[in-house]
């Protein structure tokens, strides 16, 4: 239904509009009775076997929804009808931004692939975190992406990652450090090895001070070397990290089947979808491998079908997230991935 009617309809529309048209319409919809019950009973596959225990955290299925959908925490409930196991929102910074320039979002549908330079727009952390605390839906797993401020410099950007973190605590099930996204100018230089590790100390020192710690994970670009991924795995051993979050967007425009001159149009901004699956797969599995299976990874980037999350399963990942893939084919994509998972 959503690929024969709904997504021509949204296709049509400039792709932010279409963003907030699907949210205005499922908020909507879940105020008709019923309609929960509904969805749930078309998308929310459950079996005993789908479930995890990874990071501490008891997950129903493995299958969940990327940063970047629900930066504000604005339609956990909804969502949480969809069949997700998780949803993870943000990215958050510690004050509201309004982003990029529009227009900043960009589909390029002969690759199913998207191009974003949307520049951490949201609430602000105070907000989200008070927004999260008036949801109804208490089970459903909730993942806190932060970043930091635009307009902070990447000298005090460990206190803006300390901001966020603070101020998400009690609301949130566990943290991802978002460093690797293209679209803040010089965040991805936060990723080389010294300032890394002295940012996410200082994020830990917080977090092991809690009565009960939260999990931190890190968020790593695709463009990392073997090097660079080999320093990862040392960062994450060195501040106690509980898994790693693999892959973020791409900076990279190899082998598109779209015309080169409408891509370079688009301008910058960091690439997701089909392209990014092989890749993110050979990330995966790298990390995977180098780390002897023990470090859980979450694995993203391209799964547009039962298929793709199934190879990121065999690569080394513990927990997978949708967001292109589940733009380009709808929420039914969720059911699909969790009972290709039962069948093994």
């Amino acid at each position: 239904m959503y690929k024969a009617l709904a997504k021509p309809l949204l296709f049509n529309l400039d792709a932010e509009r279409a963003h907030h048209l699907v949210f205005d319409n499922l908020r909507r919809a879940a105020r008709v009775p019923g309609t929960s019950a509904l969805l749930r009973a078309l998308y929310d596959f459950q079996h005993p076997s789908l479930e995890r225990e990874v990071f501490g955290l008891k997950f129903p299925n493995p299958v969940g929804l990327a940063a970047g959908f629900d930066k504000n925490a604005a339609l956990t409930d909804e969502l949480a009808t969809l069949g997700f196991g998780f949803v993870e929102i943000g990215t958050v910074t510690p004050r509201p931004q309004p982003g990029n320039p529009q227009p900043r979002l960009f589909r390029l549908p002969q690759d199913e692939a998207l191009v974003n330079r949307m520049g951490f727009n949201n609430d602000g952390a105070a907000v989200v975190a008070a927004r999260l605390a008036r949801r109804r839906n208490r089970q459903l797993i909730i993942g806190g992406n932060i970043g930091k401020n635009k307009d902070t410099p990447n000298e005090r950007a460990a206190d803006d990652y300390v901001a966020g973190f603070e101020a998400l605590a009690e609301e949130v099930d566990y943290f991802v450090v978002n460093v690797s996204s293209p679209n803040t100018p010089g965040l991805r230089q936060l990723q080389e090895k010294k300032p890394l590790i002295e940012l996410l100390q200082q994020v830990q020192a917080r977090n092991l001070n809690r009565a009960k710690p939260h999990p931190l994970l890190l968020k790593i670009a695709p463009d990392l070397t073997d090097s660079q991924l080999d320093d990862i795995l040392e960062i994450a051993r060195e501040t106690k990290l509980s898994g790693l979050v693999a892959t973020n967007t791409t900076i990279s425009r190899d082998n598109l089947n779209t015309e080169p001159g409408y891509v370079a149009s688009l301008g910058a901004g960091g690439l997701s979808g089909k392209p990014l699956r092989a890749r993110a797969t050979e990330v995966i599995r790298y990390l995977h491998r180098k780390s002897d299976g023990g470090l859980p990874i979450i694995g993203a980037g391209g799964i547009h079908s039962a298929a793709d999350a199934q190879e990121k399963v065999a690569a080394g990942a513990t927990l997978i997230q949708l967001y292109t893939g589940f733009i380009y084919e709808g929420p039914a994509l969720v059911s699909r991935i969790n009972r290709s998972l039962v069948r093994g």
